[in-house]
């Protein structure tokens, strides 16, 4: 088959799954809600965290379909979204050197923010690197030791928020880190679709993930308790005084959150494909509410 230069963009653009983009758009909009309200919104700062982050989402996939690829994970059995290396569409070296230029262009922008805010944004650019490349690479690959929900809430919620906020702003404070919260519970809950649909693939290709060791049972509980938990925490600020009732306008997005927690309880195999590109859009609507209630409400 010939692949012209438009099929090709295609195939890169199928290898960035646009679907989990807004994973990586979520905490920077609540990062910068927060620096508006605080009054020390950057706005070049601002759009380098966002540059940054898509181009690390993109990168951190890029990374595990080639790695992947490379410890046997994907096989004709797979259920979710064609691997471009698996299927041969793009070769290992193609898809390391679209991984290496995808960190490459977010370290300038990160370069950029290091002239700003000095070595805590370095410290911080480099374990962000690391822990894209060492979820399926290198010789300890914590996605494939149970750690991948861990790590997700520390990268897209903790880093992620905190350290816009702090791109901007030089500084933290506690409404931050619990701000950081909710977004990193519901982005963990892509990572629980994702594992639960591929519990049987992963099992034999002796991938260890939570769903894996706990049971799809479990990882409807935890997919609830990440809900709850993304939900409870304005509530929770706003009753300790900590922020205003703004924060609570997330709350509007609760019917979104049931309708897709329903059909993730309800769906198998493929049919969580599509629940797993709800769950990214819930976080993305939880994350645009969230916000508005920030800037709004004071």
């Amino acid at each position: 088959m010939t692949i012209t230069n438009s099929s090709k963009l295609t195939l890169w653009v199928l290898a960035s799954r646009p679907r989990t983009l807004p994973a990586a758009a979520a905490p920077v909009m609540v990062g910068i809600a927060l620096a508006i309200h605080g009054g020390v919104f950057h706005l070049p700062a601002a759009s380098a965290c966002l540059f940054i982050s898509l181009l690390m989402q993109v990168g951190a996939n890029f990374a595990n379909d080639v790695f992947d690829h490379e410890r046997g994970s994907d096989t004709a059995e797979r259920l979710g979204p064609t691997r471009m290396t698996a299927s041969g569409l793009l070769s290992v070296r193609q898809m390391k050197t679209g991984m290496a230029v995808a960190f490459i262009a977010a370290g300038l922008f990160g370069l950029y923010l290091v002239w700003l805010r000095g070595w805590p944004v370095l410290i911080l650019g480099i374990l962000i690197i690391l822990a894209a490349i060492t979820y399926t690479g290198g010789p300890f690959p914590y996605g494939y030791y149970a750690l991948g929900d861990l790590f997700v809430f520390l990268s897209f919620g903790l880093a992620a928020v905190c350290g816009t906020y702090y791109a901007q702003g030089g500084m933290l404070s506690a409404v931050v880190y619990w701000s950081s919260v909710p977004i990193g519970l519901l982005i963990i809950n892509i990572l629980v679709v994702n594992n639960t649909r591929d519990i049987h693939t992963d099992k034999e290709a002796h991938k260890i993930t939570l769903a894996v060791v706990l049971g799809r049972k479990a990882m409807l509980w935890e997919y609830f308790l990440c809900l709850a938990g993304a939900y409870l925490v304005p509530v929770g600020l706003f009753i300790a005084g900590m922020a205003s009732w703004g924060g609570m306008l997330s709350l509007i997005s609760i019917p979104l959150a049931y309708r897709t927690f329903r059909d993730f309880s309800g769906g198998v195999g493929r049919e969580l494909n599509s629940v797993l590109g709800k769950t990214a859009q819930l976080a993305l609507v939880y994350a645009i509410l969230f916000s508005l209630g920030i800037i709004l409400v004071r």
